[in-house]
């Protein structure tokens, strides 16, 4: 009898050892994936705003980028590593100095920006589509300042941009965004894309989405 209190024992001891490994002493989660993009635009463009509130950070005392910065955004399953680079006129021709490693890229177009800086910034996406080292990447277009009254609708902002996709043959996929719940679910969504660009190497994705900046988004 007492050979089977003495196991009945041993067997709880094993049992609670077992749970409290199991509770205590789980091993930490795997890191994150990281990767690299870049972000380009025209000056003014609110690359800068838009890179600070996704890492929820005052939107106070925000400078605009005059030469390079990068900020660490956080997704779910990812960590994406974004270079901003400024986008005044004695910047953008160095730009593709900054090129090297991305594996992803971010363009943001001012809709409520003249004609002649659409034209500009339709140039400067051509020339990033084209350029040897972005043009097998995913890229997102961000057509940034819906909220100003000059704003374009979807259709005015983004097509002088389709062109150039469609010349490429790329998949465009235009939604607005106006609030954080639908911002991230294009992260989400462009995250994919890049996580998987690897097993195809010659595909480009386009997101387009056209968004608000404000306090709240």
């Amino acid at each position: 009898m007492s050979e089977c209190i003495q196991l009945s024992f041993a067997v709880c001891r094993i049992g609670i050892y077992t749970c409290f490994r199991a509770l205590c002493c789980k091993g930490p989660p795997p890191p994150r994936p990281e990767y690299d993009l870049v972000c380009i635009g025209l000056s003014g463009s609110g690359k800068t705003s838009l890179l600070s509130q996704l890492c929820s950070e005052s939107p106070e005392n925000i400078v605009s980028t005059t030469g390079f910065s990068i900020k660490a955004v956080p997704f779910q399953n990812a960590i994406l590593n974004v270079k901003e680079l400024g986008g005044a006129d004695n910047i953008r021709k160095y730009w593709s100095r900054y090129y090297q490693g991305s594996q992803g890229v971010i363009f943001v177009l001012d809709s409520a920006s003249s004609e002649d800086d659409l034209e500009t910034a339709r140039n400067e996406l051509h020339s990033a589509l084209q350029h040897p080292q972005l043009c097998t990447l995913p890229f997102l277009i961000l057509a940034n300042h819906q909220d100003k009254p000059a704003a374009r609708s979807v259709q005015e902002a983004v097509q002088p941009l389709c062109s150039v996709c469609l010349q490429r043959r790329d998949f465009l996929n235009t939604n607005e965004v106006t609030d954080m719940e639908s911002y991230n679910h294009f992260k989400e969504k462009f995250c994919f894309g890049i996580k998987n660009i690897s097993k195809l190497p010659r595909l480009r994705e386009l997101f387009t989405l056209l968004t608000t900046q404000t306090a709240g988004l």
